[in-house]
């Protein structure tokens, strides 16, 4: 059975030969291990594609994440300058705006004097004029108002490269967008103050999402990754979940089902998610990632494959950071074959971090999950 193959049947609740693994990296772990420079992993589309080919390599991983779009091939003509400054890379723009770029962590976009580039108050939002925000553009938070065409490229490289893996699209969830372009406290004092005005655009924001994750599904993606990290319950609880995010995430993977039925929908969301588990399953996703085990969350995966693992694949429940980060190669051995006499029963498991494995975390480290999963996980 291939990897594409191994993934494929997880996903869709079954048991393949074996458990696979898959985990997210952080970008700063692609800046670190992938033996390219940082600026040209950010900034460019084959850059970021040959790291996420060959790290997928390197740990023998089932699946690839796609996690940042595909970028402007003609992005170099914008540079006036590219230069160190201390610990930092930084790229000046023909516009006069900086790109600072930690050599292990992720690059942010300056104002011209070095300050951090404003973002808008929620009162000047108008939904009306919203099509989708996207995070990581290289200017930074961008509210964009229609997809450029190279948006799928780094997919489709990917897909052309690995035909023997499964690779995944990430798209932000409404809730998230909207998180992101205003910031977290800005979001949130909006849900008190004019919870009107953020359903109205979470609405907005729900069309252009779903139309993304089609235009990944055609380039190639096996599946398509919802990023909904503001929806824990560090941020909001389960009635603002149920009021705000799921109606917008419900109505983004409907209409996603109704134009490619057979390519799966998952959702990654951060922290503490005991409480709301069958929240996430009443949007119609079909596999829940993360999975934050204590004390970084508080999901037990054993409770959590009683209550929705019949009807979602579920994916993750390894400590990046107490397990993975400051472990030892033997300690994430066991510590996956905890997770998979817990999950694998049944099929529907993917071996995975709970979140992004960290920038410094050891290859070794991570490279034993797959060990495990090779030991531990057969069916």
């Amino acid at each position: 059975m291939t990897s594409r193959e191994r993934m494929a049947v997880a996903m869709r609740g079954g048991t393949p030969d074996r458990v696979p693994v898959m985990c997210q990296l952080a970008l700063g772990h692609y800046f670190l291990q992938a033996g390219d420079d940082a600026v040209a992993i950010w900034h460019d589309t084959t850059a970021f594609a040959d790291a996420l080919v060959a790290l997928a390599a390197r740990y023998r991983f089932d699946g690839i994440l796609v996690n940042l779009p595909g970028r402007d091939p003609g992005w170099r003509s914008l540079v006036a300058d590219l230069r160190d400054d201390g610990d930092q890379r930084l790229v000046v723009w023909l516009d006069g705006s900086i790109t600072r770029g930690p050599r292990d962590d992720n690059p942010y976009v300056c104002l011209p004097d070095g300050a951090p580039k404003p973002l808008p108050a929620f009162a000047a939002i108008d939904p009306e004029k919203l099509y989708y925000v996207e995070p990581h553009d290289l200017s930074g938070v961008s509210t964009l108002l229609s997809f450029p065409p190279w948006r799928g490229d780094t997919v489709t490289q990917v897909r052309s490269r690995c035909p023997h893996l499964s690779v995944h699209a990430e798209v932000f969830s409404p809730f998230s967008q909207l998180v992101e372009l205003v910031g977290v406290t800005e979001a949130m004092l909006a849900l008190r103050r004019d919870a009107g005005k953020v359903i109205a655009c979470l609405e907005a924001l729900a069309p252009a999402t779903a139309s993304l994750m089609n235009r990944s599904a055609i380039s190639g993606a096996d599946a398509v990754l919802i990023s909904s990290a503001y929806a824990g319950g560090g941020f909001i609880s389960p009635r603002d979940y149920r009021r705000f995010v799921l109606p917008a995430e419900a109505s983004v993977i409907s209409t996603f089902k109704a134009a490619q039925p057979d390519v799966p929908v998952y959702t990654h969301t951060c922290g503490l998610l005991g409480d709301r588990l069958e929240l996430l399953e009443e949007t119609g996703t079909g596999g829940i990632d993360t999975l934050d085990p204590p004390p970084i969350g508080d999901v037990d995966l054993a409770d959590a494959k009683r209550r929705v693992g019949e009807r979602l694949f579920l994916k993750g429940n390894v400590d990046p950071v107490n397990t993975v980060l400051r472990g030892t190669p033997e300690q994430c051995r066991e510590d996956a074959r905890r997770r998979l006499d817990m999950a694998m029963a049944g099929g529907g498991y993917i071996l995975s971090t709970a979140c992004s494995v960290p920038p410094h975390a050891p290859p070794e480290n991570i490279l034993a999950l797959a060990s495990a999963a090779e030991e531990y996980g057969r069916y």
